[in-house]
Parts: C-alpha cells; structure tokens; sequence
C-alpha cells in the first residue's frame, strides 16, 4: 500500500519526473497521480529505469500510478 501521494496533475513536463524522482528517493511506496498520456508514459519510464514496480489504473480521465521499490 502507498504511504505517499504525489499529485502531478496539471503539470507539464519534466515537473511530474521530477516530483516522482524526489518521492523516490524518500519513500518506499507512493502514489503518482497525473492527468495526460506523456506524463504517465514518462513517470512509468522514470520507474521502469529505476527498477521499481509500478500498477497503472485509470481513475476518471486521471491515472493513479502505484510505484514500489
């Protein structure tokens, strides 16, 4: 289960990289919210490179990207 919660919607890019970047570096679980196809594309790529688990869900026209390490 997440224990953070990064809100990235509404931001362009890199600022959704660079928000997960600094929840990952500090947490072990959390929650990236965004709400376009770039910045969950990017987020997910961010993480795959990290080696970090992520489960991408549609949650309205927003995705909830649950990441762990």
């Amino acid at each position: 289960m997440a224990d953070y919660m990064v809100d990235a919607r509404g931001l362009s890019c890199p600022e959704p990289v660079v928000r997960t970047k600094k929840a990952f570096d500090a947490h072990q679980n959390f929650t990236v919210l965004v709400d376009n196809e770039t910045s969950k594309e990017n987020v997910i790529r961010f993480c795959d490179k990290m080696k970090a688990k992520t489960s991408v869900s549609a949650d309205g026209s927003d995705w909830k990207i649950t990441v762990s390490k």
